[in-house]
């Protein structure tokens, strides 16, 4: 953490590749789509580098594989309402929490810190998706990628978040798996920690500049508590 800088109060954390393992949704989202389109099914490996960019990308990335962007252009609106009634048919059924997720947010809520969740998942997969999971009681507030007009790289969902929570970025911290969260951090002047088992288009964590790289959102938790000892 950065030395000499404010005590973090509260922490927006990333869902896909942070919380949970939802590679598994989208394998089958995404396969039910393309079999109504008359493609043939694409693995898991082929889809994890594509995840973070919001459903709208995803969708087109998995279309591109086999089709040129004009025809893409064209099937898109209808290939979205499929892939939309395939995720919301199976919504967390194959996807599982990653190790220390539930024990980190505990840890941050008995600390005092406030959570949000800032996803590129449209709204009406995510919360039902924290919902079952058990994690929706942890957070105040929950924004997908179509509650802002702009999704994260930009910083415009981080800064909503903030303002939600009537604080400055300057004493958030944002947690999430990949280069999307921590530019988008990064530009709304948030904290960063990143986590080294998530998607991040297929990049190495190594590569993102953040504040810290964490094994586990416990593992984030006592990182703030010890920060904020530090500064209070």
């Amino acid at each position: 953490m950065r030395a000499g800088a404010a005590a973090i109060k509260a922490a927006i954390i990333d869902l896909d590749g942070t919380m949970l393992d939802t590679v598994p949704d989208f394998e089958a989202a995404l396969n039910g789509m393309r079999l109504e389109l008359g493609l043939g099914p694409i693995t898991q490996a082929i889809i994890k580098p594509m995840v973070g960019k919001g459903s709208e990308k995803l969708v087109r990335d998995a279309l591109l594989l086999d089709w040129d962007a004009e025809r893409v252009d064209a099937a898109h609106p209808d290939a979205m309402a499929a892939y939309q009634r395939h995720y919301l048919a199976i919504n967390g059924d194959r996807s599982t929490l990653f190790d220390g997720v539930t024990e980190g947010l505990e840890a941050m809520r008995a600390a005092g810190l406030r959570l949000v969740c800032v996803t590129n998942k449209p709204v009406a997969f995510t919360l039902p998706l924290l919902d079952q999971k058990g994690l929706a009681p942890y957070f105040e507030q929950v924004f997908g990628g179509d509650s802002f007009a702009k999704k994260k790289p930009d910083p415009m969902p981080m800064l909503g978040a903030c303002a939600a929570l009537d604080l400055p970025p300057s004493s958030v911290v944002a947690i999430g798996d990949s280069s999307n969260d921590a530019e988008s951090a990064r530009a709304a002047g948030c904290y960063v920690l990143t986590v080294p088992y998530g998607y991040n288009h297929g990049r190495p964590i190594q590569e993102i500049n953040s504040d810290g790289i964490v094994s586990s959102l416990l593992d984030a938790a006592t990182l703030i508590i010890a920060h904020n000892r530090t500064v209070n």
